[in-house]
């Protein structure tokens, strides 16, 4: 039973840093695809982030902040050995999440006001940062009322939501849909639509992959009458 536990927890293991190395290469994509102007002081996109001013850049370093530290959050060593780090992390995290979401939501309007983009993509942030809040705060709460397991589901569905801004432009990037703005409203709705799923979806494969196999019983031998 102990060979078996082990396997589990090793396949586990290999899973979950498999996956993060995946978003780790999507987001370095998207970094290098999408905001690469960072390091660009002369691209013309500048232009435009100006006129936005310290709005955006505070809902950059807020989001930058929590996708970035987001993932030591699902390191079970680091929650054991260094609980206070893992705590100062998820606050900063909460924090970010919780300043980013109305900030995007009113660069978004911005936008829309300098007819950059449309109403409806001023309407599909609203919601996703109201599902990137509501998901945050419900799991800092149960965080707070020391309800571990909960807390842990609501944090993978809050960044389940919070990466819809690099998948979203990961997709758009691959395909070559991001210059189609029909498409691009649709990847972008559809990422806003499924994200809180594709959360759940990983809170349902990891108690699949964490469940014990019941114990078989030995059958009962029946006992022969003496004759």
């Amino acid at each position: 039973m102990s060979d078996a536990m082990s396997m589990r927890s090793s396949n586990w293991f290999n899973t979950k840093y498999v996956t993060f190395a995946i978003i780790g290469a999507v987001m370095a994509y998207v970094l290098y695809h999408n905001e690469r102007f960072l390091i660009e002081p002369t691209n013309p996109v500048w232009r435009h982030y100006q006129a936005l001013g310290l709005f955006l850049l505070a809902h950059g370093v807020a989001g930058g902040s929590a996708l970035i530290l987001a993932p030591m959050q699902f390191s079970e060593r680091l929650r054991v050995r260094f609980t206070k780090l893992h705590r100062v992390i998820g606050r900063i995290y909460v924090v970010g999440a919780l300043i980013l979401a109305p900030i995007g939501a009113y660069v978004q309007y911005l936008d829309e006001k300098l007819g950059v983009f449309p109403r409806s993509f001023t309407i599909e942030t609203l919601i996703q940062a109201s599902l990137l809040m509501i998901t945050t705060g419900i799991g800092f709460i149960f965080a707070y009322k020391r309800m571990i397991p909960q807390h842990r589901e609501w944090m993978t569905r809050s960044y389940a939501v919070a990466l819809t801004f690099f998948v979203i432009r990961l997709i758009l990037g691959v395909t070559g849909w991001e210059h189609d703005p029909v498409m691009v409203e649709t990847v972008v709705w559809s990422c806003t639509a499924s994200a809180v799923l594709v959360g759940d979806l990983a809170i349902q494969f990891h108690e699949l992959r964490s469940m014990r196999p019941r114990r078989t019983r030995a059958p009962i031998a029946q006992a022969v009458p003496a004759e």
